[in-house]
């Protein structure tokens, strides 16, 4: 196995795990958790597909950078590019400071936890679909 796929399944498996925390964390009401952690599925699952293409020393964390990035290789995640909108659940779902006047957890709502598990999922399955041999 050459080292851009390890480093993908690396990262693709750990997306993949994220998303389940992300469900998990869904039915048990903890929606900010949910929401953050299919944020991070994304993030990671986007990187996953940048070091199967060769690229190193990803640093962004931003969901629409990354995807814009893996839209220069495939323009598939074209079909996808709502999904950036799990830019504004990295920070505010994570610190009681991140919101005015209210913590993450009295915030975010099964609504918002759906749609970012939603969001994860578009991300995953593209990827998945792109790279199946």
């Amino acid at each position: 196995m050459n080292n851009n796929q390890n480093e993908f399944n690396l990262w693709f498996s750990q997306a993949k795990f994220d998303l389940e925390a992300a469900k998990t964390s869904l039915m048990a009401g903890n929606y900010e958790w949910a929401c953050f952690q299919a944020q991070q599925s994304a993030e990671k699952a986007l990187k996953a597909y940048l070091y199967l293409q060769g690229k190193r020393l990803i640093i962004i964390h931003s969901i629409n950078k990354l995807l814009q990035e893996c839209n220069k290789i495939n323009n598939q995640f074209q079909t996808i590019n709502e999904t950036r909108a799990l830019d504004l659940y990295y920070i505010p779902t994570r610190y009681p400071n991140g919101l005015p006047d209210q913590i993450p957890h009295e915030f975010y709502k099964q609504e918002d936890a759906e749609l970012c598990v939603n969001y994860a999922e578009l991300i995953l399955s593209l990827i998945d679909s792109l790279t199946k041999k």
